[in-house]
């Protein structure tokens, strides 16, 4: 399966392989995250295949959030590994095999590989569209500023917002902010788009024009991780669906299956509550 978390624990594992096995894009391997004494992910291992789109869902405090900013290094688990592309990330791999914490440089360049959309919209007040798009590309990438403009004129284009290049974020609908970080995150040149509930902020009827751009993404080749309460958009995008309760992995499997025969009793008391049936 996709999502495992029967994986047995290895107390003080020194040692791993530095390459994710198969075509994986991301590897996560029995991940332990607490807050205090709040255990929020306990013993998470899954792999995501190159150009997979995975839709996590689950109750509010699942640790489906918590996940996503262990894989983006914004959260730093108290155990276990994780590899993108196959290679560990947030630790250097020393001659003998064992890991060491990466430094600060070499976690920043492992994020730029990693597209990340919050829930709230977070561009930079004081810069218009087009500035929040080559921010990254010519601050951290170091690329000239021409060639910036120029490719986030493409994505603007891709995003349905070539019109609001020199609108600043005050002026633009919560869905046209969304697209324009989703375009931000692209400029970037992301291996894999993590999507942390992009549309819960948003208007129902701006909804739908946020997760066109996430399909169009899909559908060109994207390795995508979302999470997500848009059970109509897992159910249509989503190569695999995963349930998350209590910060373990409870159930996955197809769309089509997970979403209407679960096998989980919590699964579909969850399903039950969310779609009524």
């Amino acid at each position: 399966t996709l999502f495992r978390s029967d994986r047995k624990v290895h107390n003080g594992e020194k040692q791993m392989n530095t390459k994710a096995e198969g075509d994986a894009m991301v590897r996560v391997v029995n991940l332990y995250k607490s807050f205090g004494a709040i255990e929020v992910l306990r013993g998470i291992n899954f792999d995501v295949a190159r150009g997979e789109v995975v839709c996590i869902i689950g109750p509010s405090g699942s640790g489906k959030s918590t996940l996503l900013r262990c894989i983006n290094l914004l959260e730093t688990a108290q155990k276990g590994h994780i590899y993108i592309d196959g290679q560990p990330i947030g630790f250097s791999v020393n001659s003998d095999g064992t890991l060491v914490r990466a430094k600060d440089k070499e976690i920043n360049l492992v994020r730029t590989e990693i597209g990340m959309v919050f829930q709230q919209f977070n561009l930079w007040p004081h810069k218009n569209a087009l500035g929040n798009i080559i921010e990254g590309p010519v601050v951290v990438r170091k690329i000239p500023r021409e060639e910036a403009i120029a490719a986030a004129t493409v994505l603007l284009d891709k995003v349905g917002l070539t019109d609001k290049a020199l609108s600043y974020p005050e002026t633009l609908s919560g869905g046209q902010q969304q697209r324009v970080a989703i375009a931000r995150a692209l400029a970037m040149e992301p291996k894999i788009m993590l999507f942390d509930e992009v549309t819960s902020a948003l208007d129902p009827e701006l909804v739908k024009e946020v997760l066109d751009v996430m399909k169009q993404l899909a559908s060109e080749g994207m390795t995508m991780l979302v999470v997500t309460h848009e059970m109509g958009f897992a159910h249509e995008v989503a190569d695999r669906v995963v349930f998350m309760d209590e910060g373990m992995v409870v159930e996955e499997g197809h769309p089509n299956v997970l979403l209407t025969q679960p096998k989980n009793e919590r699964t579909r008391k969850f399903l039950h509550a969310v779609l009524g049936k």
